[in-house]
């Protein structure tokens, strides 16, 4: 009879220690951010954010540069794009958020950066202690006449 109080106290324990790591774990945060072939996965989390950062970037940079666009002669405004890298490394366009009046000038931008997104190189999902996980993020795309 000893021994079911002890099983309880142990099973007690052991949540009690489950519930203090799960308190510990900071789930906004992952360990690792999504990496492309061409970024080291040895670099610190700041320098792995800054590659995939730099590689989105320059992918959106490349799509947007093989078309002409007729724009008015003073354009300046920021455009965000919400994606999401699944467990699995696929890139899915949550939201854009731009301006009317970029719709009115670039109906087409929805769908260039939409299909960029989704056609980018090869992609290791984020890693929460050592598990695939979604990620969200928002990048900003600058666009500009005044040059």
């Amino acid at each position: 009879m000893t021994s079911c109080g002890w099983l309880t106290s142990k099973e007690k324990k052991t949540q009690e220690l489950v519930q203090k790591e799960l308190q510990e774990i900071d789930f906004d945060e992952v360990d690792n951010y999504p990496l492309f072939e061409n970024c080291d996965e040895t670099l610190t989390k700041k320098g792995q954010r800054d590659c995939f950062e730099q590689q989105v970037l320059s992918n959106c940079s490349q799509i947007l540069n093989q078309y002409e666009f007729i724009l008015g002669p003073t354009v300046d405004e920021n455009v965000y794009v919400d994606f999401l890298v699944d467990q699995d490394g696929k890139v899915a366009v949550l939201k854009i958020e731009k301006d009317s009046s970029i719709d009115e000038q670039m109906p087409e931008f929805n769908q260039l950066i939409t299909q960029g997104l989704e056609n980018l190189p090869a992609l290791a999902p984020a890693l929460k202690r050592g598990i695939p996980v979604k990620t969200k993020f928002r990048i900003p795309i600058i666009l500009n006449t005044n040059q």
